[in-house]
């Protein structure tokens, strides 16, 4: 007999239940290994310059069931978030900028789930290095002392510089700017600075140097380029001063002097020394080697140089001394010296200016007249003119100068010891001209050449100019234009000449005078220069219109000048228009004009134009008459006799016509003709 189990029914369900939960596996990451792109980010290296917003790694997984999964990032707290991903896909995304130098790992807790499970790791992303940093020098600013005596190829400094990169990129090397101009070089890996081979340094020359120092690292990637980063330093070089320079006198050369006034005792000058070394001087000691011929003498600490004797004591005008300047240390011990040479004059006092004298003493004005344009070359002999200068030396030494119009006169000499006669000569003789001035005044200088006090003094010199005859009259104009009507009088004035003469006197006045073929209907007043016609003078255009002469200015010492003269006589309406005949008779050729003539023997236009119009014609309305040439025509509708004997009982043709011809002159004059026509047919 068989045993049949029997379940209820919801025991049967839960049994169910039991076996589901148990059958749901969690889902995991894969595990490609650190090179790969995709899985769990164990062990990524990213380089620190990825740019934010790079997709960097792909987060992959799977479920043993086939469930869907997704994926999460997380930090531990307080740490920075570097990374984002799409719980989807598993893209994760650089979303901070990576900077290895301030971490260089980065831990990222990573899950996958399928929403029953979910499974986290711990992974560490190592951050790569860039060359994204500069040297950097480390205790600046870098200032060093040397003294001037360091031997050259001495090291003298070690400068260091950082970078905090890896590999190349953190290596740095050493070199100067300028090295050709530098006095130092630097070891390229060390940093050692060390005066070059073969030089020294100077404190006298150079206290100061400024080194700038290039620091360099080996470059290295940045964002797919390769990048070198450098920076500069300066290092402040200063130089010590050591003792090992002589003592410089200074404001050499040394010159004093002794005047006849100076009483023994007194300082001449002083002398000055200074330590070479100017860092660390030391004190200067000074005495007289030699030359003082025992008339002088130093102070030892002050370079003070005195004079011991009265100046009528000292025997020579001239004294040479050697000074030496001795330093002398801390310790009393004197080192180096240095000479100098000193010299001393001793002069006389100038208290004397230059003076000068007449014929009966001390004198500041002198006077003279004579005549204008004297030669050039001439000395002016009325100026008794001396000038001295008490002094002796180059003290009595001045230079003599003419103050006053230019280039007129020279005087001589020009430089005076002492004393001398002054004198003045003409250099210019054409600008002596009484007419410019009447009077010259000069003033005479004399000026001390060598002196400080440059006494001076001054004469007037005044010149007082005669009168000569040198000059010639001269016109106003080289020729006058004049014009005078036919119908003028006798004596009628035509124009009026003007001369002048600048001399003085007689010899500036002047009389005038004409002569040449056209002056004859002419006369001229001698002193007025007014040109009028003879008494009997008759003008007449019509004969002679142009008259042309010449009129003399001249001088009492006969000196003249000419000009010429032209004259037109201006025409005038004082004739009629005259006819050959009266009374004239002229055949007309139907279609032929005939032609009447009157002359005006007026000189000039409009008085000699003639006008013609018929006066009187029976019948009045045949004829045309020409107003300029004097054509008489029939008029235009008469072509045949037939015509002429419709308008008149004539039979004969015959017409009396009375022209008259006018001038155009002002008041107009005319005469009248009778022209007799007798018409026919050709």
């Amino acid at each position: 007999m068989k045993h049949v189990r029997h379940f209820t029914p919801s025991l049967f369900l839960s049994l169910v239940h039991i076996c589901l939960v148990q059958a749901n596996y969690a889902p995991y990451f894969f595990d490609n290994g650190a090179r790969s792109t995709n899985g769990n980010m164990a062990l990524l290296s990213l380089s620190e310059d990825t740019p934010v917003g790079t997709h960097v790694y792909t987060l992959n997984g799977t479920d043993p069931e086939g469930d869907p999964v997704t994926y999460g990032l997380a930090y531990e707290a307080g740490s920075r978030r570097y990374f984002s991903v799409d719980k989807n896909l598993g893209n994760v995304t650089l979303i901070e900028e990576l900077d290895r130098e301030k971490e260089d790992e980065i831990e990222v807790i990573v899950s996958i789930s399928d929403g029953l499970s979910s499974v986290s790791e711990k992974v560490r992303i190592l951050v790569m290095d860039a060359n994204d940093e500069s040297p950097e020098f480390i205790n600046t600013p870098y200032i060093v002392q040397v003294p001037e005596n360091t031997p050259s190829g001495s090291s003298i400094f070690k400068i260091e510089a950082v970078d905090k990169d890896t590999g190349s990129g953190g290596s740095i090397t050493y070199f100067l700017q300028n090295i050709h101009a530098s006095k130092f070089t630097i070891d390229r890996h060390s940093g050692v600075l060390r005066i070059k081979t073969g030089i020294t340094l100077d404190y006298e020359k150079s206290r100061t140097h400024f080194v700038i120092v290039v620091a360099k690292d080996g470059g290295g990637k940045l964002r797919g380029d390769n990048k070198v980063f450098s920076a500069t330093t300066t290092v402040t070089v200063n130089v010590e001063d050591v003792q090992d320079t002589p003592p410089m006198f200074i404001g050499t050369p040394y010159y004093g002097y002794v005047y006849e006034d100076t009483l023994a005792g007194s300082e001449v000058l002083t002398v000055v020394a200074l330590d070479g070394d100017r860092g660390k001087p030391n004190s200067i000691h000074y005495c007289i080697v030699n030359g003082d011929e025992g008339s002088f003498e130093i102070s030892n600490t002050t370079g003070a140089i005195s004079v011991i004797k009265s100046p009528n004591q000292l025997k020579k005008e001239v004294y040479e001394l050697k000074v030496q300047a001795s330093e002398v240390s801390q310790e009393g011990d004197v080192s180096v010296y240095a000479f100098a040479m000193v010299t001393i004059r001793v002069v006389d006092l100038n208290n004397h200016p230059p003076t000068f004298y007449g014929e009966n003493g001390p004198q500041n004005r002198f006077e003279l007249t004579m005549y204008e344009h004297p030669p050039e070359g001439e000395i002016l002999r009325g100026l008794k003119i001396t000038v001295n200068d008490s002094d002796q030396g180059a003290n009595a030494k001045f230079n003599l100068r003419l103050v006053g119009p230019g280039g007129i006169f020279r005087v001589v000499p020009q430089t005076v010891l002492n004393e001398a006669q002054v004198t003045i000569i003409v250099e210019n003789s054409a600008a002596i001209d009484y007419e410019k001035f009447k009077v010259l005044t000069f003033k005479l200088l004399a000026i001390e050449v060598n002196t400080p006090e440059k006494f001076s003094s001054t004469a007037d010199v005044v010149i007082r100019l005669l009168d000569t005859n040198d000059n010639v009259p001269k016109f106003s104009s080289d020729y006058y234009i004049a014009r005078i009507p036919e119908n003028s009088p006798g004596g009628s004035n035509v124009v009026a000449v003007t001369a002048t003469d600048p001399d003085s006197g007689l010899w500036g006045e002047v009389k005038y005078s004409i002569y040449g073929t056209g002056a004859d209907l002419f006369l001229i007043h001698p002193s007025t220069g007014i040109i009028y016609t003879q008494p009997w003078a008759v003008l007449d255009a019509e004969v002679n219109s142009k008259y042309n002469f010449y009129v003399k200015a001249e001088d009492t010492d006969g000196k003249y000048s000419l000009a010429e003269v032209f004259i037109t006589v201006l025409d005038v309406n004082d004739h009629s228009p005259e006819f050959n005949e009266n009374i004239q008779e002229k055949t007309m050729i139907i279609g032929s004009p005939v032609k009447i003539e009157a002359i005006d023997q007026d000189a000039e236009e409009p008085n000699n134009i003639v006008d013609y119009s018929i006066m009187q014609a029976d019948p009045a309305n045949v004829f045309d008459i020409d107003q300029s040439t004097g054509e008489i025509k029939l008029k235009s509708y008469i072509r045949s006799l037939d015509i002429i004997h419709n308008i008149t009982k004539n039979k004969d043709c015959i017409w009396s016509v009375v022209v008259q011809a006018k001038d155009r002159g002002s008041p107009s004059f005319s005469t009248t003709a009778v022209l007799k026509i007798d018409i026919t047919e050709e």
